[in-house]
C-alpha cells in the first residue's frame, strides 16, 4: 500500500500494490506545469483511491487526449490521466507527492527533444526523443 497527498493534505490518496518505474516526461507542457520536468509512475485505475476533502482535486485538459489533476487550494501537480478510459486503463500518479516510499527509479526518459537547457540527464535509464 503507497499513500500520498498534494502539499496542504487536501487531496490524499492510497495506491494498492507495487508500483512500476517512473516516467520522466521532458516535455514543454510537463514542465510548465511542474516548474520542472515531470515524474509519474502508471497504476491501474482500480488501484487507486482518491480522498477530495473540499472538492479540491482540479483537472485541466491540456489536449483532447489528456488532463492533469492538481489541487484547487495549493496547486500541487497530482494526476496525469488519459481522457479515453475505454483505451487506457491506467493514470499516472507524481512520484513526488507519495509520502511513503515508493520502491521504485526512473526507468524512461520521454520527450528529452524539449527538455530545459538547464539540466542534464546522465541517470542511465532510456531516453526516447518523443
Amino acid at each position: 500500500m503507497h499513500q500520498g497527498s498534494c502539499l496542504c493534505g487536501a487531496v490524499k490518496f492510497t495506491v494498492s500494490g507495487s508500483l512500476g518505474k517512473g516516467s520522466a516526461c521532458h516535455c514543454q507542457q510537463c514542465r510548465q506545469w511542474t516548474g520542472n520536468f515531470y515524474v509519474d509512475t502508471e497504476v491501474q485505475r482500480e488501484q487507486l483511491t482518491i480522498e477530495d476533502e473540499g472538492n479540491q482535486l482540479k483537472w485541466f485538459d491540456t489536449s483532447h487526449k489528456v488532463r492533469r489533476g492538481f489541487c484547487g487550494r495549493c496547486g500541487s501537480s497530482l494526476f496525469f490521466d488519459p481522457i479515453d478510459k475505454e483505451k487506457h486503463c491506467w493514470i499516472g500518479i507524481a512520484l513526488g507527492a507519495f509520502t511513503t516510499p515508493t520502491n521504485t527509479e526512473i526507468g524512461l526518459h520521454i520527450f528529452v527533444g524539449e527538455k530545459g537547457d538547464y539540466y542534464e540527464i546522465n541517470d542511465g535509464a532510456p531516453q526516447n526523443e518523443f
